[in-house]
């Protein structure tokens, strides 16, 4: 399956929980309803995808995890804020470089419209 299918999938289930929750809930609520709607999908999912840091050769355990990972090929970050900024664009830049992903989903669920808080991201490097 593409990136671009696996997205397809994950920006679907993103509308599903997002009409039925509505914005202004906290990030693990959303995150969870994700995890519950994808797993009902063919997809692989991983919950908190720990991320290594390797520098200088050294592989090192910082704390960094990934929201979701579906098919190990595309990395979901679920958010719900006021609004998305740089440093988002730049954490799930980072979390891409770390998991050596191609594609991101950036997801703002704290919108009237799921649509206006989807962000997606490939990573270039």
């Amino acid at each position: 399956m593409t990136e671009n299918e696996i997205t397809e999938i994950i920006i679907g289930c993103a509308i599903k929980v997002h009409k039925t929750l509505g914005p202004g809930l906290l990030e693990s609520a959303y995150e969870e309803c994700l995890y519950y709607e994808l797993s009902k999908t063919p997809l692989e999912i991983e919950r908190q995808r720990p991320l290594p840091l390797i520098y200088n050769e050294v592989k090192l355990e910082c704390g960094y995890r990934a929201d979701l990972s579906v098919n190990k090929k595309v990395i979901v970050e679920v958010k719900s804020i006021e609004a998305l900024n740089d440093i988002h664009l730049a954490q799930i830049l980072t979390y891409l470089k770390l998991a050596n992903c191609k594609v991101g989903l950036l997801i703002n669920f704290n919108v009237l419209k799921l649509i206006d808080g989807v962000r997606r991201v490939v990573n270039k490097y």
